[in-house]
């Protein structure tokens, strides 16, 4: 199993294509996306080519390969409009590997139960080991923050690479 993951799109139909493009590139067998998707925010600006509508034709037409991770500026009509359903978190066993993933701006329970973490929230593109525990996260593919990537990730039964969106280089990585 192949996984292609981004997160907190807000309403961004360019980084949204790039990002469509890609995961077609990488063949991966689901996108995972871990929140915010259409609204960008009251305290961000508005994301380039900001077209929710389009944003939701487009999710709308990968709705079969999609995990639709519910983030802190997804709505309740963001689901009525939505031909996929949004889920608070997502479990997945990838290789010998427990992957939990979520948008990031909620607590986790039982957090002993994973191998590895995806959260998105943050907008910041990052991996990191603590003890036998992996945190990831694509940070933004519209609205980066700390660092000016815009980030996606590939897990599978080997390890996790974070990519930047535009030229594709290989931003950091870790070996299962």
């Amino acid at each position: 199993m192949k996984l292609f993951i981004i997160s907190d799109v807000h309403g961004s139909k360019h980084y949204l294509d790039l990002a469509i493009k890609a995961f077609n590139e990488t063949k991966a067998d689901k996108l995972v996306c871990l929140g915010d998707f259409y609204y960008h925010g009251p305290r961000n600006p508005l994301t380039e080519q900001y077209n929710p509508m389009e944003v939701v034709n487009v999710f709308n037409s990968i709705k079969n390969k999609l995990v639709a991770i519910k983030g802190n500026c997804d709505a309740e009509v963001d689901q009525m409009i939505s031909e996929f359903t949004f889920v608070d978190n997502y479990f997945l066993r990838i290789g010998n590997k427990n992957v939990y993933f979520h948008h990031g701006h909620k607590e986790i329970e039982n957090i002993n139960n994973y191998d590895v973490i995806f959260f998105g929230h943050i907008h910041t593109g990052l991996i990191n080991k603590e003890g036998n525990l992996i945190y990831a996260n694509p940070g933004s593919i519209s609205l980066p923050k700390a660092e000016k990537s815009r980030g996606y990730m590939i897990i599978d039964e080997n390890g996790i690479k974070h990519f930047d969106l535009i030229s594709h280089e290989l931003l950091r990585k870790i070996d299962f």
